[in-house]
């Protein structure tokens, strides 16, 4: 059984139920089980990070960066670092803003610099960009036109439970999907 960890900061709700997205798209995967993981309780799920096949970083966007539980997070998963615990893992990334760019680029690298620096091999998104001419809509998947990971846009006087958008929850749950089928492939080859 290929194991995908999603671990996530959610501080409104937002990144949280795209973190929930992410995770229903990995168990859609035959022979694929995804746990979430909220950073507030790492400490008890470091071994479960430590054993998955692919971990799944989410973080909002705040202030143009990651937001500080996440790198406290980030920060404390230097002692697998130090072992390589986590090297040829799959990981990928996926972020959040009240803007619709809201510098979320600045937060993806910060994703994949973590990744980078544990060695693992990182999932892009694997979508076209949407949205992005007379004919695309509001509902196309990947509608904010982002490669590395899932992005989404919350407007900031709506909870988690009516932002982000039908289309920006699909794109989740279309990554969520891309990185268990890449996780299961490579354990099946014994990378």
């Amino acid at each position: 059984m290929t194991h995908v960890a999603i671990v996530y900061h959610s501080g409104y709700g937002h990144t949280k139920a795209l973190a929930e997205q992410v995770a229903n798209g990995a168990a859609e995967v035959s022979g694929v089980t995804s746990q979430l993981i909220p950073v507030a309780d790492v400490d008890s799920h470091w071994d479960d990070l430590d054993k998955a096949d692919g971990i799944i970083f989410g973080a909002p966007t705040y202030m143009g960066a990651a937001s500080a539980a996440f790198r406290t997070f980030a920060e404390a998963s230097s002692k697998r670092w130090f072992t390589l615990a986590w090297k040829n893992k799959v990981a990928g990334g996926f972020t959040n803003s009240g803007s619709q760019n809201g510098d979320k680029g600045n937060t993806m690298m910060e994703l994949v610099t973590l990744a980078a620096q544990h060695g693992m091999i990182w999932v892009s998104l694997g979508l076209p960009p949407g949205n992005n001419s007379s004919k695309g809509s509001l509902a196309d998947l990947n509608r904010l036109g982002g490669s590395l990971g899932a992005l989404a846009q919350s407007n900031v006087d709506q909870g988690g439970e009516d932002a982000p958008i039908a289309s920006d929850r699909a794109t989740a749950l279309a990554y969520g999907r891309r990185v268990a089928e890449i996780a299961d492939a490579l354990k099946r080859a014994q990378l």
